[in-house]
């Protein structure tokens, strides 16, 4: 376990003659050297930036954005009808004022606290152990497939990732020094902030009690921090500082049936025994494994839990930072598995924020084993990395010619005054109106049900960003005054416009990202009445 220390560096020099200031920048600077901490992050870059723009801007990434416009009292409100709290849209709006909307401009939101999560997991291993091992996990948090990927989209899990691991940091600073109550103020800022950018922070503080609770039953010295009055109160400040946002919070949960209905919520897969190794493999190498041999599906998971037992065994640290990992990492991950066996949300981008402590195991046990036994110790190393290789690589296979800005593109390349553009669904929608560069209104097919329900969106969900005067129910009304239509639709699958007016000829169409764009123009020598 690492000295007991207030910072994550050592002295210098004799602090008399240094100015403050000076002598904590020294102090970093030292650190930083000592746990390489410099190629680390420029790793951690160069993954994530790698192709950062070649992907396009996918439905939950455009919806991030078309939120961002709004003015931050609408950013409040329509947040209160979607499935996210609205911090990181808020300070989307504030980093699109200042950088642009740009592709490469919206991902670094994302991409930037990717990066300063991994210099945080350094930290944080640092605290719990040995430099060896603070060097070790952020290797492999630099590589984590799935902390890459997260750190490459328009949406709000690495921001998420850095409040979290920051206020495990806090955490830990107060576990070692409980009369500081700075760091309990610090921890309770950070929770909040987390709270108010995504609602399973909640697991994080489940895992933070449980782990308080372990380290106040554990055998031979016990730490009663979970019985001190700063705890409660810490607790408490989160609770007060989130209590604006809980009326919308009460109001989303009476209303899941529209958010079920418009499909933001439930369209998850149930889940299986399976579906927990499934997801390490998601985790590790971007792909469910569910193709690979038997044997080598499950072994790869089972080898995990081993070195998780090996780190949480071989800790004999009073504060048992293997212990705090575990109850940060895994735990959460069971909980979402087990609750998903009653309403499925097994979804990688909802627990990568938790897999960020997977590495950070496993550094633990590569640390202590390395001692006395090396060898294996260096196999379980170029294991685990050479198994993140291979998911960085996965990540990063994009085809930039087929995407779905070049369906886009194509319109906007072709576009003539007066044309009409219409999505098939939302997420069509909400992708294109990111790459649409023509001056006409997108719509959105809302053909009535054939039992004659409404097929449009409600309130809530997705339906909260998107106006009535974009829904088109039927493509007659499009052919008053106008005599070119695109068409914008999934490929492979049964045709979403099946009804179209009489006298539209198909005149050109592209297809790319699996959707596809369709010109269609009236002939107006077979134009009736009505369309």
């Amino acid at each position: 376990m690492a000295a007991h220390r207030e910072t994550p560096v050592g002295d210098t020099q004799d602090p008399r003659a240094v100015p403050g200031a000076w002598l904590v920048a020294l102090r970093l600077i030292r650190w930083a050297r000592e746990h390489w901490l410099l190629p680390i992050m420029l790793l951690a870059a160069v993954v994530r930036f790698y192709d950062l723009t070649a992907a396009s801007i996918w439905f939950d990434e455009g919806s991030s954005v078309l939120l961002s416009r709004f003015a931050l009292a609408e950013i409040w409100g329509h947040a209160a009808h979607d499935v996210h709290p609205p911090l990181y849209f808020m300070l989307l709006h504030g980093w699109i004022g200042l950088f642009g909307d740009g592709i490469l401009s919206i991902r670094l939101m994302s991409a930037l606290p990717g990066i300063i999560t991994v210099g945080l997991g350094v930290w944080l291993v640092d605290l719990l152990a040995t430099r060896r091992a603070a060097l070790l996990a952020g290797l492999m948090l630099a590589l984590l497939p799935t902390a890459v990927r997260y750190s490459q989209e328009v949406r709000m899990y690495s921001l998420l990732g850095m409040w979290l691991i920051g206020a495990t940091i806090a955490l830990v600073y107060w576990g070692r020094q409980p009369r500081r109550y700075r760091y309990l103020v610090a921890y309770a800022l950070l929770m909040t902030a987390a709270f108010y950018t995504h609602y399973f922070t909640v697991l994080c503080v489940i895992s933070h009690w449980l782990y308080l609770a372990a380290v106040r039953v554990q055998p031979g010295y016990r730490l009663r921090h979970i019985q001190r009055p700063g705890w409660w109160l810490a607790n408490l400040m989160i609770a007060l500082l989130y209590l604006p946002w809980v009326p919308n919070l009460l109001d989303l949960l009476q209303h899941v049936p529209e958010l079920k209905a418009s499909n933001d919520i439930g369209w998850e897969d149930p889940v299986t025994l399976v579906s927990l190794p499934s997801m390490v493999w998601s985790l590790l190498i971007q792909d469910d494994g569910l193709t690979l041999p038997a044997w080598l599906f499950w072994l790869l998971p089972l080898a995990l839990v081993a070195v998780i037992g090996v780190a949480l065994r071989r800790d004999r640290s009073v504060f048992r930072g293997s212990l705090l990992l575990l109850a940060y990492s895994v735990v959460p991950i069971l909980l979402v598995f087990a609750v998903s066996f009653v309403s499925p949300v097994f979804i990688e981008r909802y627990v990568t924020v938790y897999a960020l402590g997977l590495p950070m195991l496993v550094a633990l046990a590569v640390d202590r084993l390395y001692t006395g036994f090396r060898v294996l110790a260096l196999a379980i190393l170029v294991l685990f990395v050479g198994v993140e290789l291979v998911g960085v690589k996965n990540n990063a296979t994009v085809d930039s010619n087929d995407q779905f800005s070049v369906v886009v593109d194509y319109v906007n390349r072709h576009f003539t005054e007066g044309d009409r553009i219409v999505t098939s669904d939302m997420m069509w929608y909400l992708s294109y109106i990111y790459y649409n560069r023509t001056d006409a209104q997108v719509r959105l097919y809302t053909p009535p049900a054939a039992d004659g329900r409404s097929t449009r969106p409600n309130a809530y969900g997705f339906g909260t960003l998107v106006g009535e005067g974009v829904y088109l129910d039927q493509l007659g009304d499009l052919s008053k005054g106008s005599t070119r239509v695109w068409l914008i639709g999934t490929l492979d699958e049964p045709y979403e416009f099946a009804a179209l007016p009489e006298g539209w000829q198909r005149q050109s169409d592209v297809h790319a990202g699996g959707a596809f764009a369709r010109l269609y123009v009236r002939v107006p020598s077979v134009d009736k009445p009505g369309g």
